[in-house]
């Protein structure tokens, strides 16, 4: 069952989850234990359905999980040990590597032996969350991964198949933490006002853009219809997402977990930079932390480029291509990466290079509402790209 698609699964919610969730917040003790037990009880009803791995293999795919989720745990289990007993860059390689293997596996294999699919929906996020434990133990962020915490944080259902994406450390503290029955009740209000927020965004006004906007243009194909379909994806795509997004933090909520948000009014952006620090910021916060920010030092460490603005255009672009290519394998994803990384990389030559320029730094109405256009029209067209149509 897709999480967040179906009145179905919203019975189920508040029957067996919101119900007993609003009774249990009031007992401080137990509400942890709740927590767990919910989670195990929604990804049992999510993936207890088959898959066909092969034409005569078939697992549950509550079986695959499981069994990700332990590997993962021995993996950082293992890279603690070794890391307590002294930094070793070659152990936190292997690890991450070993670490994004399902995901490799599931992307790359199905290219070359199309009968073979082990993917399971939610794996491209959990494994954000699995990398990110490594790499906090090799900062030394990380200093313990009691079992049953790290289970939950890696599979924490309200979250589990699209984001956002939490960090350990930041999920942590709300496990330690006891709420009061204050702060139960902010969190109850929060829980409400995010969720009629996801029913306005992706039951009516998602659904509206694809019913009457999307879906008439499927097949027609012009300069204008092209145009027109670019502007309803664009909307379409932020509202289903973001109602989404609502949901899985307004659930959050629920059980004391402060899940960050993932929009942040994207499309009054005035530049690009600016855009992916309010558009699926979980998303784009990780890849600026752990790939953008760790390129770009090393690359200035081991003078990689003799200018070092370079390494700040090379790690946009490699930061977003990977983007694009995590995404999908298809062609238009990866266009889409680049596309966006060419665009970071040549708003940042702008802001260095005329960055005494009056005009471009006017804080002008008229010159601030032209920024958010532009910026709104190249996003867009960034989408439109993602959305495969032009491929």
């Amino acid at each position: 069952m897709i999480p967040y698609t179906s009145f179905l699964y919203f019975g189920i919610l508040l029957i067996y989850i919101v119900i007993p969730a609003i009774i249990v917040g009031f007992f401080k003790r137990i509400s942890k234990i709740w927590l767990v037990l919910a989670t195990i009880g929604m990804l049992v009803i999510q993936y207890y359905v088959p898959q066909q791995i092969t034409k005569s293999i078939s697992v549950n795919e509550i079986e695959l999980v499981a069994i990700y989720a332990i590997l993962q745990w021995l993996i950082a289990i293992v890279f603690l040990f070794i890391h307590k007993r002294g930094k070793n860059q070659t152990a936190f390689y292997l690890a991450v590597l070993l670490s994004l293997l399902p995901l490799l596996a599931a992307k790359f294999i199905p290219l070359f032996q199309p009968d073979y699919q082990i993917f399971f929906l939610g794996l491209s996020y959990i494994t954000f969350r699995s990398v990110d434990v490594i790499i906090g133990i090799h900062d030394g962020m990380i200093a313990s991964l009691p079992p049953i915490q790290y289970l939950t944080f890696l599979l924490f259902f309200p979250t589990i198949s699209s984001g956002p994406i939490d960090r350990y450390n930041r999920f942590e503290e709300d496990w330690k933490r006891e709420r009061t029955r204050t702060e139960f009740l902010s969190d109850l209000d929060g829980f409400v006002h995010r969720v009629f927020t996801g029913f306005l965004y992706k039951f009516i006004l998602a659904s509206l853009i694809q019913q009457y906007w999307l879906n008439p243009l499927a097949n027609a194909h012009s300069i204008m219809h092209t145009a027109s379909y670019m502007y309803g994806y664009t909307f379409y795509l932020f509202f289903d997402f973001a109602g989404y997004s609502a949901f899985a933090v307004g659930f959050s909520y629920l059980f004391g977990i402060h899940t960050p948000e993932n929009f942040n009014r994207p499309f009054l952006a005035r530049d690009i930079r600016e855009f992916w620090n309010r558009w699926h910021m979980s998303l784009s916060f990780w890849f600026r932390d752990h790939i953008y920010n760790r390129f770009v030092f090393t690359a200035l460490r081991n003078k990689w480029f003799k200018n070092r603005y370079i390494a700040s255009y090379v790690g946009y672009i490699l930061t977003m291509g990977l983007m694009g290519l995590w995404h999908g394998t298809e062609l238009h994803y990866i266009v889409y990466g680049l596309y966006m990384g060419v665009l970071l990389a040549v708003t940042t030559w702008l802001d260095r290079r005329f960055k005494g320029n009056r005009l471009l730094n006017s804080k002008a109405f008229i010159w601030q509402a032209a920024s958010i256009l532009i910026t709104f029209h190249l996003v867009a067209i960034g989408l439109l790209i993602f959305s495969g149509r032009l491929f």
